[in-house]
């Protein structure tokens, strides 16, 4: 099932190409729907689908799926942002396939970690494709070992040889040893899978103690009158601090007066006290996405930018 943009590289190399490359017949999208989507794994009998989080959120969590029979899917991949360990065995549950993701960059043309269809811990990307390197550094540059979360560095023949006409940028991103700086924070365990923590540069950093948006995101899919999630970081003028703030998006028929708040403690019921949501909760029709199923947390921060301007006049 083709229904990713042929713009961005997930769906250009990983769907279009890679499908052709091997003979596959593609069932081509204009644009995602839902219904559509089910209506048209059915007819043609589905095997496989290169999707992203938001997609298979929806997989997993509308009603509309038990209309249709997508029992021919074999398996799903997840590409593009973090998919939640709790979302991904959610959808491998009511679907009745393997629900796997990858990682990649288009530095790295596109993919330089993949899940194997069997024996892949939920909330992995998988293990470094073939002819790569990987190493995670700490801030100060010092390479990590294993279960310790840092920033991804790979190199490989397939790392780009640097921005188009732009030196500096490629000396920020491409280190003196050839290895391409991610901006991702990720794992290793000791069996050679991956795991992505966050963005390096999205991590909220409260009173010295480090929040990983992503993290928050995954626990309030979790709560059952929530559709989908957002967390930025604001500033607590009070304090000198960033704090985390959520914006959700709840079902229709749980909206009530006080949902705000409810979600907001069962959140500090859930986590270690300074992942607490100090900056609030706010509801919010849809949450920002990309093309390619990202969430654009740079939109929420410049709303609440805005608000702060406005505040001052």
């Amino acid at each position: 099932m083709s229904c990713l943009p042929f713009f961005h590289s997930y769906g250009l190399v990983l769907v279009m190409l890679l499908s052709l490359a091997k003979g596959h017949h593609q069932i081509v999208m204009a644009r995602f729907d839902l219904e559509h989507f089910c209506a048209l794994a059915e007819r043609h009998k589905v095997a496989a689908a290169q999707l992203v989080p938001p997609i298979i959120i929806q997989l997993a969590k509308s009603p509309i799926v038990e209309k249709y029979d997508l029992s021919a899917l074999m398996y799903v991949g997840s590409a593009a942002a973090p998919l939640s360990r709790e979302t991904q065995a959610e959808a491998r549950s009511r679907l009745g396939c393997c629900v796997m993701q990858a990682y990649g960059m288009s530095e790295t043309s596109p993919a330089s970690h993949r899940a194997r269809i069997q024996g892949t811990p939920e909330g992995s990307i998988g293990f470094l494709a073939p002819s790569m390197e990987c190493i995670i550094v700490s801030d100060n540059g010092e390479r990590l070992g294993t279960n310790a979360p840092g920033e991804l560095c790979m190199r490989g023949p397939n790392v780009m040889m640097g921005y188009h006409r732009n030196v500096e940028a490629t000396a920020e991103t491409i280190d003196e040893d050839g290895f391409l700086h991610t901006g991702d924070i990720g794992r290793v365990d000791d069996n050679g899978f991956f795991f992505i923590v966050d963005r390096k540069k999205e991590l909220i950093k409260y009173k010295g103690f480090q929040v990983a948006p992503a993290e928050l995101e995954s626990l309030l899919m979790d709560h059952p009158a929530v559709l989908n999630a957002a967390v930025i970081q604001v500033m607590d003028r009070t304090q000198e601090t960033e704090v985390p703030k959520a914006f959700v998006v709840v079902r229709p028929d749980l909206r009530s007066a006080d949902i705000a708040e409810n979600i907001r403690a069962w959140v500090a019921e859930h986590v270690v006290h300074y992942k607490a949501l100090r900056g609030g909760v706010e509801l919010i029709d849809a949450i920002p996405k990309s093309a390619s199923g990202k969430i654009l947390r740079r939109v929420l921060r410049d709303i609440e930018a805005r608000r702060l301007q406005t505040a001052k006049l």
